[in-house]
């Protein structure tokens, strides 16, 4: 096995605030991304109030082989009290941004827009003033799905790319490299006022080319914001990780990003998608969309 160095190492959580924050999650019957996906950066999130939900969940319909999210293909019924469940969270915890994501719910003709507008407009009821970010799937290739979901107007939709075109068939086998880029693209066509944000994983065994291609491709469809962490194994049954990367690599793939144009690019061992996302609000300051 591959011995982390130092540089992947976190501090522990306080305790206390943690705890605060799951004891709220599981009055309300909640699942978070932070958990079901055993994101690093748990303590570091929760300890300072945040959370990413998971919706639609906790079981996904594909089977990506690095991800640690339960697999099943079970139709399922929409919970229709998630989205009420969820605004009373985002409340609760005083949230100023807010993250909602979901496992993929190819069962679902919508891939599941409706339960991420509904989760928006519930929110927007308790929290006026909390800006929301959805993290979505590629919902098959449904564009008028894209549309409902950019109907309810977040400020920010995600799409993760999540690795480089030559290793999606074995990263992420039933997803498609260029109908992630057209995602982007379809919702940078269809709602103008929305920042569009993409992340990626690295340590697969990709080259530095590879990664500034990916780079290169989502600024063509005019992506605004990019993560690029560092891929770490769940179990010995998911994909091994085949490259520590350096702290100093992401430096330089940050540099690059900022050069090609993107407004913001969060490029750390330690980054995932919904790391730090509440700065998105000081990029909306600085770069306005009315």
């Amino acid at each position: 096995m591959t011995v982390k160095p130092h540089w992947l190492r976190v501090k522990a959580p306080q305790i206390q605030r943690v705890g605060s924050v799951k004891d709220i999650l599981r009055d309300l019957n909640l699942n978070t991304v932070c958990e079901e996906a055993s994101c690093p950066n748990i303590g570091e999130c929760f300890n300072a109030g945040t959370a990413t939900f998971l919706i639609m969940g906790p079981a996904c319909t594909r089977a990506c082989p690095y991800c640690d999210i339960d697999f099943d293909k079970t139709p399922k019924e929409l919970d229709a009290t998630e989205p009420l469940r969820l605004a009373e969270a985002v409340q609760r915890l005083n949230l100023n941004h807010v993250v909602i994501t979901s496992v993929n719910r190819d069962d679902l003709p919508d891939g599941g827009a409706s339960q991420f507008v509904a989760c928006i407009t519930e929110t927007r009821k308790l929290s006026p003033e909390t800006t929301i970010e959805v993290l979505i799937p590629d919902l098959c290739g449904n564009w008028n799905a894209l549309e409902i979901i950019l109907q309810a107007q977040p400020e920010v939709l995600n799409h993760n790319t999540e690795t480089i075109a030559r290793l999606y068939r074995k990263v992420r086998p039933q997803g498609e490299y260029l109908r992630s880029l057209e995602l982007l693209k379809k919702t940078r066509e269809l709602s103008s006022l929305t920042y569009t944000k993409s992340g990626i994983m690295v340590g697969l065994g990709e080259t530095d080319a590879e990664v500034k291609q990916v780079m290169e491709d989502l600024r063509g469809v005019d992506c605004d914001i990019l993560t690029i962490g560092q891929y770490l194994q769940p179990s010995q049954h998911h994909l091994g990780v085949k490259e520590f990367i350096t702290p100093t690599q992401f430096n330089s793939w940050r540099e690059f990003g900022e050069k090609l144009g993107f407004l913001q690019v969060v490029s750390s061992p330690l980054t995932r998608s919904s790391y730090h996302a509440g700065e998105v609000q000081k990029l909306m300051k600085l770069y306005p969309r009315y």
